[in-house]
């Protein structure tokens, strides 16, 4: 990897500033999911045990009322971290001022504090989520280096990522960030072939320039979910009451043109008659999609396809669902996908781009059957797009 990372540099006796993402699920003020928190843990120990005074800062949901600040307090958050951390983690419930100034500067080596959500700061003319100038110089100004580890917000330039890299003289990646460079950046960018790309969710709009990009490094790709249906009504299906983008129906039918050979769509889906949890079942070929029925799930023998594609795979990407998970009736095409990758972990890699097939994964209890699960969503996307992330940017070069 061609960017500093945080054991490039000096950090006895230094105000080591780490910017994670604890953006968290919170429901009646208990955190519902704290993988995020112990994803961080691997760079804050490191900090700690080599003589740095860690200085935390994260955002947490969207702040437009006080209303929403009472609710996206890093507070609970930072009482999590002390737990996992086994050690102190002192909170300032300020985002700048004397109280943090004052905190920061009596803290001692191997010592932890966090700072209040960041996005406390965007009530005020959003200044977090516009990189305001004075705001990234101003938390600069707090520490003597800057280790960004929040994956999750590297695809856009906030006060938090970018506006610190630019005014303090180190900013280096975090290993968390540092896997998902390493991971999705190096496997993109030279893969182990084949190389099989699966992509699903709702929208062809979501993943226009994903399939794109894809198309380009991909042996092959492998589309289900919801996106899939528009495919199919491009080659001239039925496809009932199923999701349709009708303005994308053209564009599907130049990315199959563009991706002969390339492209492969299950041959059969689970359909019902309605979006419901407790609904019947119909397995149907996908010529032969009933009017007032829905596809849910790619089916059984789609599963078995897609699963003798993924059999010769060295390196594997996925991004998206293949059907509705979160009903456990339309789970199986996305179990069954998931199953089939954890076959050959010990002689491939294999990555999922976060998002909701990394829940799905978790959901189902298989995440150690992967190589690398992504900590982004909308930031995994862009990484897969082929975009350059302005957090990664930021991050100094070796």
């Amino acid at each position: 990897m061609s960017k500093k990372t945080v054991r490039d540099i000096e950090l006895k006796n230094k105000k080591v500033l780490v910017r994670v993402d604890f953006n968290v699920p919170i429901k009646d003020g208990k955190i519902s999911d704290d993988n995020r928190i112990r994803a961080a843990l691997p760079t804050i120990k490191y900090v700690l045990d080599n003589g740095g005074r860690a200085i935390l800062f994260s955002h947490l949901g969207r702040i437009k009322t006080e209303e929403d600040k009472e609710k996206n307090s890093l507070k609970v958050v930072a009482e999590r971290l002390e737990e996992l951390l086994g050690q102190k983690v002192v909170f300032i419930p300020a985002t700048r001022g004397k109280v943090l100034e004052d905190a920061i500067n009596n803290l001692k080596n191997g010592e932890v504090l966090m700072f209040e959500n960041t996005r406390f700061e965007d009530l005020d003319g959003k200044k977090e989520s516009k990189n305001d100038p004075e705001l990234g110089k101003y938390w600069a100004s707090l520490g003597d280096v800057f280790v960004n580890d929040a994956f999750g917000t590297a695809h856009r330039a906030h006060a938090s990522n970018v506006g610190v890299s630019e005014n303090i003289k180190e900013a280096v990646a975090g290993f968390l960030l540092e896997k998902e460079i390493n991971s999705i950046g190096g496997t993109l960018e030279n893969p182990e072939r084949p190389f099989v790309a699966i992509l699903g969710g709702a929208k062809v709009s979501d993943k226009i320039e994903v399939i794109t990009n894809l198309l380009k490094i991909a042996d092959k790709v492998l589309i289900g979910g919801g996106m899939a249906f528009t495919f199919y009504k491009a080659m001239g299906y039925e496809i009932g009451k199923s999701l349709l983008e009708e303005d994308k129906v053209d564009l599907a039918k130049e990315l199959l043109e563009k991706g002969k050979g390339k492209i492969v769509l299950g041959s059969d889906v689970v359909c019902a008659k309605s979006f419901d949890k407790d609904a019947e079942q119909s397995v149907r070929k996908v010529t032969e999609i009933p009017s007032d029925e829905l596809g849910m799930d790619i089916g059984p023998d789609s599963v078995k396809e897609f699963e003798a594609i993924i059999k010769t795979a060295k390196t594997v990407v996925w991004n998206g669902p293949m059907g509705v998970f979160e009903f456990p009736r339309f789970a199986n095409g996305t179990k069954g996908v998931a199953l089939a990758i954890t076959k050959i972990k010990d002689h491939a890699t294999t990555i999922i781009g976060g998002g909701d097939s990394a829940a799905a994964v978790i959901a189902f209890g298989l995440e150690d059957g992967f190589s690398h699960i992504s900590t982004g969503g909308g930031a995994s996307l862009e990484y897969l797009e082929g975009k350059e992330l302005p957090g990664i940017k930021a991050v100094k070069d070796k």
